[in-house]
C-alpha cells in the first residue's frame, strides 16, 4: 500500500470520530503522532550508536511502550492515557538550563498540540495504521517526503497552505545560487514547514561535509522561526528526519522582537525565505521597526528584518510579490534602503502559476549581498517550458528549468530573457523595480484557441448591442411618426 493511501485511510478513520472537525484538525492530529513516531525511530538509532543516550521522554510515554502493540491500550483507557498522562506530561517536560535540549524540542511541539479524537477505539486504529510505516527503514524514511507532500496538499484543501509551501524547485534554486557554506549560519525567519532549511542541509552535506566534525558544525548552523503551531510541528519533524539531533526551530513571531534588541552576535551569513505576503500584522508589531519603515504589510517588514539581520558580506534570497516591486510610500523607502545597504544584483521574475494552486499572485526571487550599494540590477525572466501555458498540480515547476539561469549566472550577458538596469534609472523611476523585459513585447502568452473564443464572444456581444440599438432607434422613429 502506498504512503498516500495509508494517510488517506488514516484520515478516513478520523472522519468517523465526532471530536475531529475538518481537514485542519485531522492534519494536526496526524502530525503530533507522526512526530512521536519519528522521534522514537531516531532514538532507536541513537541507542545503537551512543552508549550513554537517555531519552528526555519518560519511559512509559515513549511511542514504543504504548503505541506499537496492535492489541494494546484502546477505548476509554487509551483516550484517558493520551489526554491526561501523555499530553499533560510532555507539555510540562523540564527544559531549563542544564536539561536535555531535546526535552525542550518535545515540550515546544506539544505546547500547542491537541488530541482531537474522542473515541479510543478509532485512535487505536489510526495508531496501528501509522505503525505500518517504519522510519528506521531507509525506504520508508525516504517516503516521508511523500507524506509531507500529501499533508501540504491537504492543508491547501483546508484553506491554510498558501503561506506554508514553496515549490521544491524554487527552494532548491534559491539555495543553490546563494551557496551556503559549512560554518555559515543559515536562517529562515518564516520557515513554515522547513523547506528552505532542509534544502540548505542537503546542499551543504552534499558539497561541504566530509567528516563527523563537519556534521557537528552543520548541526549548529541551521536555524529558523515559525509563528504558527502546525507548520512549526511539521518543520521540527522534517528536520528530525533530516538527521538534526535538536531542531533549532523556535515557535515564535520573528517580527515581534524590536530590531534594536538584536546583538551583533545574532547576525547571520545567509537568509533564504519565502515570508507570508498579502497579510497584515497585528497592531503594535510595526512599532518594532524604525518610524520611516513602519507598515503592517508582512512581506515588507520581513524584508527590513532580513537587511538588519544579515552581517556585512551576508547573502539573502527572498520570494516577494510584484506589489513590493512597484509599490509606493513605505515600500519606496524600504526599497531605497535595500539598494543603499545591499547589492541587489539579481531579480528572477517568475511567470504566473508557479505557486498554483496555493496562490495566483505573480512572484519574484530577489538575490542580494549586504554591505555594498547596488550599482545595477540584472533581471532574468523565467519562461514557461515549451508546450506549457501555466503550471498546475500535475505540471509543477521543475528544478531542471532553472538550468539556463545557472549557466548564465557567472557569465552574464543580455539575451531574450536577461537584461540589466542601472541604479540611476531605478532612482529616476522612484525605486520602481517592476521593469518589463525590453526584449519582448508586453503581451500575455495566451492560448490561440482561447484568444479566438474570446474574440468570437466579443463579436457576439457587439452584435447583441447593435441589435438592441437598432430596435430602440426604430421604436423611437415610429413614436415620432405617430406624434
Amino acid at each position: 500500500m502506498s504512503i498516500s493511501t495509508t494517510i488517506k485511510t488514516i484520515q478516513d478513520i478520523m472522519r468517523k470520530d465526532a471530536g475531529v472537525d475538518g481537514d485542519a484538525q485531522r492534519i494536526s492530529q496526524l502530525v503530533w503522532m507522526l512526530f512521536l513516531k519519528v522521534f522514537d525511530a531516531q532514538e532507536e538509532e541513537y541507542e545503537l550508536m551512543r552508549n550513554e543516550y537517555h531519552s528526555p521522554i519518560p519511559e512509559a510515554l515513549r511511542w514504543r511502550n504504548w503505541a506499537t502493540d496492535a492489541e494494546g491500550m484502546t477505548g476509554e483507557k487509551l483516550s484517558d492515557f493520551v489526554d491526561n498522562v501523555l499530553f499533560k506530561t510532555l507539555k510540562e517536560l523540564p527544559a531549563g538550563p542544564g536539561t536535555d535540549p531535546r526535552a525542550k524540542v518535545v515540550r515546544d511541539v506539544f505546547k500547542d498540540a491537541y488530541n482531537y479524537m474522542k473515541k479510543g477505539t478509532l485512535l487505536r486504529q489510526v495508531i496501528n495504521k501509522l505503525n505500518e510505516v517504519d522510519f528506521n527503514s531507509a525506504k520508508d524514511r525516504h517516503l516521508f517526503g511523500d507524506i509531507y507532500e500529501k499533508i501540504l496538499k491537504d492543508l491547501q484543501s483546508a484553506g491554510n497552505a498558501g503561506e506554508y509551501y514553496t515549490p521544491r524547485a524554487v527552494t532548491q534554486f534559491m539555495v543553490t545560487m546563494t551557496d551556503p557554506k559549512l560554518g555559515e549560519k543559515v536562517f529562515d525567519p518564516a520557515c513554515g514547514t522547513g523547506g528552505f532549511l532542509t534544502c540548505a542541509l542537503e546542499y551543504i552535506r552534499k558539497n561541504y561535509v566530509k567528516t563527523a566534525e563537519d556534521e557537528e558544525t552543520l548541526q549548529r548552523s541551521i536555524t529558523g522561526v515559525e509563528k504558527k503551531p502546525l507548520p512549526h510541528l511539521l518543520c521540527t519533524t522534517n528536520l528530525l528526519l533530516h538527521g538534526i539531533d535538536v531542531p533549532p526551530v523556535r515557535h515564535d513571531n520573528t517580527l515581534a522582537r524590536p530590531l534594536r534588541d538584536y546583538s551583533t552576535q545574532e547576525k547571520v551569513q545567509v537568509i533564504v525565505t519565502n515570508p507570508p505576503f498579502g497579510g497584515m500584522e497585528e497592531d503594535g508589531i510595526e512599532a518594532n521597526f524604525p518610524t520611516a519603515l513602519r507598515t503592517r504589510e508582512t512581506a515588507d517588514l520581513f524584508l527590513v528584518l532580513i537587511m538588519h539581520l544579515l552581517e556585512e558580506g551576508g547573502r539573502g534570497a527572498i520570494v516577494l510579490p510584484d506589489g513590493t516591486l512597484f509599490g509606493e510610500g513605505v515600500k519606496t523607502r524600504i526599497k531605497e534602503k535595500l539598494l543603499q545597504e545591499c547589492n541587489l544584483h539579481t531579480i528572477v521574475r517568475l511567470p504566473n502559476g508557479v505557486f498554483n494552486p496555493y496562490t495566483g499572485i505573480k512572484t519574484n526571487l530577489l538575490f542580494f549581498t549586504k554591505g555594498e550599494p547596488t550599482t545595477e540590477i540584472w533581471y532574468y525572466e523565467h519562461p514557461y517550458p515549451p508546450g506549457y501555458k501555466s503550471y498546475n498540480k500535475t505540471k509543477p515547476i521543475r528544478f531542471e528549468e532553472f538550468e539556463p539561469e545557472q549557466t548564465w549566472w557567472n557569465n552574464r550577458e543580455e539575451n531574450e530573457f536577461a537584461w540589466k538596469v542601472s541604479i540611476e534609472t531605478i532612482q529616476a523611476n522612484n525605486y520602481n523595480l517592476d521593469i518589463k523585459n525590453p526584449h519582448q513585447m508586453d503581451v500575455e502568452h495566451a492560448d490561440l484557441d482561447e484568444m479566438l473564443a474570446a474574440h468570437q464572444k466579443l463579436l457576439a456581444e457587439l452584435d447583441e448591442v447593435r441589435s438592441k440599438l437598432k430596435f430602440e432607434l426604430k421604436a423611437s422613429l415610429e413614436d415620432e411618426v405617430e406624434v
